[in-house]
């Protein structure tokens, strides 16, 4: 039987944290929302450019989580914002993550040490 794969990523719009729980000691990997560079200064651009630049950016930031998130069974998003939530939102209307189980829990903000017990904690109790 094959073991199941688990990865805990704790988010909110601008960082995400990687923690497979399979993993002794547990590694973490990070990914942070690229800060577009800003072709014109801000004062120059309507607020609706502004919002839709930023909605790109996160779209993208999503994108590389859900690639990552490819790879695994089963998956817990946690963190204080709504990230966690928007994501897990446009990944279930996705048939590519149907088999992925993946659950959505609220935390705060974490030292490293605090998330790697918090998703062994989730696992364990799976």
């Amino acid at each position: 039987m094959k073991t199941k794969t688990q990865l805990g990523i704790w988010m909110d719009h601008s960082v995400a944290y990687f923690m497979e729980s399979d993993n002794e000691p547990m590694s973490s990997a990070t990914l942070e929302a690229q800060d577009g560079e800003q072709d014109e200064p801000l004062n120059s651009l309507d607020e609706s450019m502004i919002q839709n630049k930023e909605q790109n950016q996160l779209s993208s930031f999503f994108k590389k989580i859900s690639e990552v998130i490819l790879g695994y069974d089963e998956v817990l998003l946690f963190g204080p914002t709504s990230a966690k939530t928007e994501l897990f939102n446009d990944l279930k209307d996705d048939r590519h993550f149907e088999n992925i189980k993946i659950e959505c829990k609220t935390a705060d903000k974490l030292s490293e040490n605090q998330m790697h017990a918090f998703v062994k904690e989730y696992f364990r109790n799976e």
